[in-house]
C-alpha cells in the first residue's frame, strides 16, 4: 500500500487509511460553531421544537442536549438602566407571580425575578444603583420597594392601568345601580329607526326554557354569595367555598339587585332588507304572517314563513287565530320591558370612558337615558374627564412634559366630594399614590414596554408547555434579544 508522504518520520509510517478518521473528524473550532448554532435554535424555538428543526438543517441533536447548551450559555452582562419598568407576570395565574424588569429606554429585559414581593425588588435595586425613574403598575409592594431600594428615583404610575382602574370602578358602581337604571324611561328621539333590530327574534320554547334554567342557577349563586357576604364572611373564603372566581364574588357581593346578562347585538338576518316594508304593512293593520311572507317572497325574499312569524310574534296587537287556547294567556310574555333593554355593567363602563366623538348614535342615546338618574349624572362627567386627562398625556398624542397638573387637582377635589362612594374611594386611592399619578400626568414615561415584554414572555413560556424551570425561562428571556 502506498505510504502517505510527510516530513515527520512518525507520520510517514502511518498509512492513509489510518489517518483518514482524523482527517474527517471535525475540528474543535467547528464543534463550537455548531454548538452555538444549535443553542441559538434552542433559545428561539425551545428544546423539543428546536430538535425537530435541526434535523432537516443537517445539525441533528437531542432535546436534552439543547437544554444543556441553553443552561451553559453565558448571560449578558448586568446593566443598571436609568429608566426601569416593573410589572408582574403570572407563573401560575391566580397563584404564583414573578416580576419583570425592563430597560424602558433600550427596550429590552434586564432581569426576571421569581416573585413580586417588596424585599426581592428592593435588594435588586440596591445592587443596581443608577435608576432615576421607576414606572410600575399600581401596587403597594412595588411602590414600597422603589421607595426603599431607590429613594431618589421618581415613581411613575402606568397610564393604561389608571384607565383600567377607572373603568373597573365604574363597572362596580354600575353593578349596584343597574337594577335602578333599567327602570329609566328612554329619552325622546333616542332610538334608531323602527327597522333596526335591537334584539334577536324570539326563541323556541326549548331554548327559552334552557335560558330560564340558566338564569335560575345564576340567581341561586347570587343569593348564596349575598347571604354569606351579609353574614360577614370574607370574599376570598366565599370564592373558595363556592368555587367561584373572585371577580364574580366581588360583583355579586356589591350588587344589591341581581345583575342580568348582557344584551347582545343581534346577528345579521336575511329578513333585515325587508324590515322597513314589514313595519309599514304592520302599521297599516296587516298582522297575517303568511300574507306578509308571500308579499316579500314576491320581492325576492328567499327565507321561510317561520322567520316572518317569529318577527311578528312580539309585534301583534291581538292574539293570532292560530295560537292554541292553552297558550293565549302567555301571548305577550316575551315582550320587552317598557323601559327597553339596557347593556350590561361592563358594556356601559366602556361607554363611560370612551370619547363622545367615538360613540355610535345608539350608545349616545343609552348614555342620555342614564343621565336622567341624578347619581349617574354626577358620575359620568367625572369619569369622562379623568379618561381625557390620562389619554392626552399619551406619547401617541405627541404629549410633552409639563410642570403642573392643575386640571387633575381640580378633578380630585370634585371627586372626593361628589357623594358617590365608589368615586370617592377611587379618588382616595389616587391621592395615596399622588406622586406617581402626578408624574404619569406630567411626564411622557410609560410602562407599555413592560406590557409588551410580558407578551413575549408568555410566548416563550408556552413554547416549553409551561413546564420550564425558572432558571431556564429567565435565560431564554434574557437571551431572546
Amino acid at each position: 500500500m502506498r505510504r502517505f508522504r510527510c516530513h515527520n518520520a512518525k507520520c510517514a509510517r502511518r498509512t492513509f487509511s489510518e489517518r483518514l478518521p482524523g482527517l474527517l473528524a471535525p475540528s474543535a473550532r467547528r464543534t463550537r460553531r455548531l454548538a452555538r448554532a444549535q443553542c441559538s435554535v434552542g433559545l428561539t424555538a425551545g428544546a423539543e421544537a428546536g430538535a425537530r428543526l435541526l434535523r432537516p438543517l443537517a445539525m441533528p441533536t437531542s432535546p436534552d442536549t439543547l437544554l444543556r447548551l441553553m443552561h451553559r450559555a453565558p448571560l449578558p452582562p448586568p446593566t443598571a438602566p436609568r429608566v426601569l419598568g416593573v410589572n408582574d407576570w403570572a407563573w401560575r395565574k391566580g397563584r404564583t407571580y414573578g416580576s419583570l424588569l425592563v430597560d424602558v429606554e433600550a427596550h429590552r429585559v434586564v432581569d426576571l425575578l421569581p416573585d413580586r414581593s417588596a424585599p426581592t425588588l428592593t435588594s435588586w435595586l440596591r445592587s443596581h444603583p443608577g435608576v432615576e425613574v421607576v414606572t410600575t403598575a399600581p401596587s403597594t409592594e412595588y411602590a414600597r420597594a422603589a421607595a426603599e431600594g431607590a429613594p431618589h428615583a421618581q415613581q411613575v404610575a402606568d397610564r393604561w392601568h389608571l384607565l383600567l382602574n377607572g373603568r373597573q370602578m365604574v363597572e362596580r358602581w354600575l353593578a349596584g345601580a343597574h337594577a335602578r337604571l333599567r327602570a329609566l324611561p328612554p329619552v325622546a328621539g333616542a332610538h334608531d329607526s323602527a327597522v333596526h333590530r335591537h334584539a334577536s327574534f324570539p326563541r323556541t320554547r326549548s331554548e327559552s326554557r334552557a335560558r330560564e334554567d340558566s338564569r335560575s342557577r345564576r340567581l341561586a349563586v347570587y343569593q348564596a354569595v349575598r347571604e354569606r357576604h351579609l353574614a360577614g364572611e370574607p370574599l376570598l373564603k366565599i370564592s373558595r367555598t363556592l368555587r367561584l372566581a373572585r371577580a364574580t364574588v366581588r360583583k355579586y357581593a356589591s350588587a344589591p339587585g341581581f345583575p342580568e346578562r348582557a344584551v347582545r347585538e343581534p346577528a345579521p338576518s336575511i329578513l333585515d332588507p325587508y324590515l322597513e316594508y314589514l313595519t309599514q304593512r304592520r302599521a297599516a293593520g296587516c298582522e297575517n304572517a303568511s300574507a306578509l311572507w308571500r308579499e316579500i317572497r314576491a320581492q325576492g325574499f328567499g327565507g321561510t314563513s317561520r322567520q316572518v312569524h317569529r318577527w311578528l310574534q312580539t309585534r301583534r296587537t291581538t292574539v293570532a287565530r292560530s295560537t292554541p287556547h292553552t297558550r293565549r294567556g302567555n301571548a305577550h310574555s316575551s315582550l320587552p320591558p317598557p323601559g327597553g333593554a339596557l347593556p350590561s355593567s361592563k358594556q356601559l363602563a366602556w361607554m363611560f370612558v370612551q370619547p363622545r366623538a367615538t360613540l355610535t348614535p345608539m350608545e349616545a342615546a343609552t348614555l342620555a337615558r342614564l343621565e336622567q338618574d341624578t347619581e349617574a349624572a354626577r358620575v359620568m362627567p367625572l369619569v369622562r374627564r379623568f379618561a381625557e386627562l390620562v389619554r392626552e398625556r399619551g406619547v401617541t398624542h405627541g404629549a410633552e412634559p409639563i410642570n403642573a397638573c392643575k386640571r387633575f387637582e381640580a378633578w380630585l377635589g370634585e371627586a372626593r366630594t361628589c357623594g358617590v362612594r365608589a368615586v370617592e374611594t377611587f379618588a382616595q386611592g389616587l391621592e395615596q399614590d399622588g406622586a406617581a399619578v402626578r408624574a404619569a400626568l406630567t411626564t411622557t414615561w410609560s410602562n407599555a414596554q413592560a406590557e409588551g415584554q410580558i407578551t413575549k414572555l408568555k410566548l416563550l413560556k408556552r413554547q416549553m408547555y409551561g413546564r420550564a424551570s425558572f432558571d431556564l425561562l429567565r435565560r431564554r428571556v434574557l437571551l431572546a434579544a
